[in-house]
């Protein structure tokens, strides 16, 4: 039995280091990626991705950071693009400035829109019932109210981004806590280790009045929506502080 867990931790300690060195030689092709061709990829993703109509979208790049403009249909469509950018090794950041010019028969009234939110925010069964409020100005959709996890703040600007008529969406919902727990910074750590797409050394969290501020490196968008998936996810935690940055 103990040569047996001597060899299973062996082949854990090799697969690390070797996710370690992909990781490493990722970061140096990807620095050696010129904007062109950054640029090249981020248009073929938004081409292959189909919720996008890419013909009406432009895309440049200065620096590893993508500016995307032009015009899409549906807030939906804004959001797919850019998640499509995201996506594209050697992205480091997005400006994004789409605007959502919506069909003229997918044009709805504010009314229209708050009610159809209000119906599909009380069919989500991970949201409490009868906490969250909807206004509607001109196709933006403010949403405020009080729930008790960061996640299910989250939860309700994804159940409303899909409808028909949206332009945008503020999400001013306040995460209230129903459970203080002393340690936060403890169990983002240990999910941290536990993931093993995540270098857990190379994040740096800080944690103070249920607010955690999340700093260090990371090899991809992926990777920092693991992190920040992390600290939503405790309980006590009611704001996050996004500093990572991409290597």
């Amino acid at each position: 039995m103990t040569s047996v867990n001597a060899r299973n931790l062996d082949c854990y300690v090799k697969l690390h280091a070797s996710l370690g060195c992909a990781r490493r030689l990722r970061a140096v092709m990807e620095k050696h990626m010129s904007d062109n061709d950054i640029r090249q990829h981020v248009m073929e993703e938004l081409e292959y991705d189909p919720r996008v109509n890419a013909a009406h979208i432009g895309v440049a790049v200065t620096g590893n950071i993508v500016t995307l403009t032009g015009h899409v249909a549906s807030y939906m469509e804004k959001r797919a693009a850019e998640e499509a950018t995201r996506r594209v090794k050697g992205v480091y950041g997005i400006a994004e400035e789409i605007e959502v010019r919506l069909p003229s028969e997918k044009k709805l009234a504010d009314d229209e829109i708050a009610a159809r939110a209000v119906q599909i925010v009380s069919f989500d069964s991970a949201l409490p019932e009868g906490t969250i409020q909807v206004t509607v100005h001109q196709g933006c959709v403010t949403l405020s109210g009080k729930v008790g996890r960061f996640f299910q703040k989250s939860a309700a600007e994804h159940a409303v981004h899909k409808l028909t008529g949206v332009r945008r969406v503020i999400n001013n919902i306040e995460v209230v806590p129903a459970v203080i727990i002393t340690d936060v910074k403890q169990r983002i750590e240990a999910a941290l280790r536990r993931n093993a797409e995540i270098e857990a050394q190379n994040i740096q969290l800080q944690v103070e009045d249920s607010k955690v501020t999340v700093r260090g490196t990371v090899a991809s968008w992926h990777e920092r929506d693991i992190v920040l998936a992390a600290a939503r996810s405790v309980p006590s935690v009611r704001e996050i502080e996004d500093h990572l940055t991409l290597s």
